[in-house]
């Protein structure tokens, strides 16, 4: 086990509260932090009695005497405001510590924020995840990795308290832009499943025994094993929600345009999660993409 650290960690939401946890139970004293007050005390009332830990009124209470802070907050603009806010950590973080981030935010900001924190003589390592709540509760996410190779030797440590698969892929905002490449994937894997089902489903086929034969070949994937049979239900009150896929899909079309490369795909299942949206699913999982799609009938 890594030495205990002194953690600030910044935002309890689904993914960061179990995370959150999962430091606790590997030593460490965290110091919490939500905006939402509520959220946070329900926090502290489940993880609580798993070690020490106690809340902030602010990012910069949390983070003072802090050795490392771990943001897991919304958008651009939450990450901005937790750390470089007038109450921000970055207030009262001393020279020496260092900044994970595992928002998912634009690559921009990831780079922006690394130059922040080297002027303050701190580290930063953005670390966009990928495996949804149940990946956040199991301790078995996906890491991507963003960052110089000494900011990345100090958090390897602590990431492991979560992480089951974590990668140092480049330089400050590689890690970001990483997770765009993740997030595109999963939209147009989602968009065929989506359209695969409702195929079958008009065809009149048995949907287990398709599941059964089509999964096992080319066509598998980690949305047809986990969210085949939830799609045929029609059950998506779960996951990750399509609000937050949207403000990733921007991201990634922004940093397209940027790279001057052309996302058309990714473009078209953005306006197919709008429609979605439109249907008051903003908040259902990404998977109910499928619902834009009316169910056929047999001829």
């Amino acid at each position: 086990m890594s030495t205990p650290k002194h953690i600030a960690f910044l935002g309890l939401g689904m993914m960061g509260g179990p995370m959150a946890g999962h430091l606790l139970n590997a030593g460490h004293r965290i110091t919490a932090y939500n905006r939402t007050t509520s959220r946070a005390k329900a926090w502290l009332q489940r993880f609580g009695a798993q070690g020490d830990a106690s809340l902030a009124g602010s990012p910069a209470e949390a983070a003072r005497d802090a050795d490392i802070v771990v943001t897991c907050v919304g958008n651009d603009q939450d990450l901005a405001q937790v750390l470089l806010g007038s109450r921000g950590a970055l207030a009262s973080l001393a020279r020496g510590g260092l900044v994970i981030d595992h928002t998912t935010v634009s690559a921009g900001l990831a780079r922006q924020l690394s130059v922040e924190c080297t002027d303050r003589g701190i580290g930063f390592v953005d670390a966009p995840v990928s495996g949804g709540q149940s990946g956040a509760e199991n301790g078995a996410l996906a890491i991507m990795c963003g960052g110089g190779p000494d900011a990345m030797k100090s958090a390897l440590p602590v990431m492991q308290a979560y992480g089951s698969r974590i990668v140092h892929v480049g330089a400050a905002g590689a890690g970001q832009t990483t997770k765009m490449v993740n997030q595109i994937c999963i939209a147009g894997v989602l968009s065929g499943l989506s359209e695969a089902i409702r195929f079958a489903e008009s065809a009149g086929l048995d949907m287990e025994r398709v599941f059964e034969v089509i999964s096992g070949g080319a066509a598998q994937s980690w949305q047809m094993d986990n969210r085949w049979a939830s799609m045929v239900e029609e059950r998506f009150d779960f996951g990750f929600a399509i609000d937050w896929m949207r403000k990733d899909l921007g991201y990634a079309i922004e940093e397209g345009r940027r790279l001057g490369v052309s996302l058309p795909i990714t473009a078209l299942v953005d306006q197919f999660y709008a429609d979605v949206q439109r249907m008051d699913g903003g908040r259902q999982d990404t998977s109910a993409l499928i619902r834009r799609l009316p169910k056929g009938h047999r001829k």
